[in-house]
């Protein structure tokens, strides 16, 4: 998902082929954990899911579109939310990662 910059209109991009560009990061980040001479046991609860990465992902790109500037707590619950609104299979995803952020800055 990114933002025409002309005309200002959301552009989709497949969430299988996100899924599969995520699952190749995460593949890096785990081999080159392992390869750092890390335990897996000890690392793969910390490393994000497939789901979450392409979470964050379009959020990046979401904070590109705005012009790199660093989003608030509203700004960014509100690109969660549009991001869970373009692509509800990640519904699940999007709400459990903003109850953690939540968490967070309340903490």
């Amino acid at each position: 998902m990114s933002f025409d910059p002309d005309h200002g209109h959301l552009r989709r991009a497949s969430l299988e082929v996100l899924r599969a560009e995520a699952q190749d990061e995460r593949g890096t980040i785990v081999l080159e954990r392992l390869h750092a001479g890390e335990d897996p046991w000890a690392f793969m609860e910390e490393i994000p899911t497939v789901d979450e990465l392409v979470v964050w992902l379009l959020r990046a790109e979401l904070i590109r579109a705005d012009g790199g500037r660093k989003p608030t707590a509203d700004r960014d619950y509100r690109m969660l939310r549009q991001i869970a609104l373009a692509y509800p299979d990640l519904t699940t995803t999007v709400w459990s990662m903003i109850g953690r952020l939540t968490e967070r800055r309340s903490a």
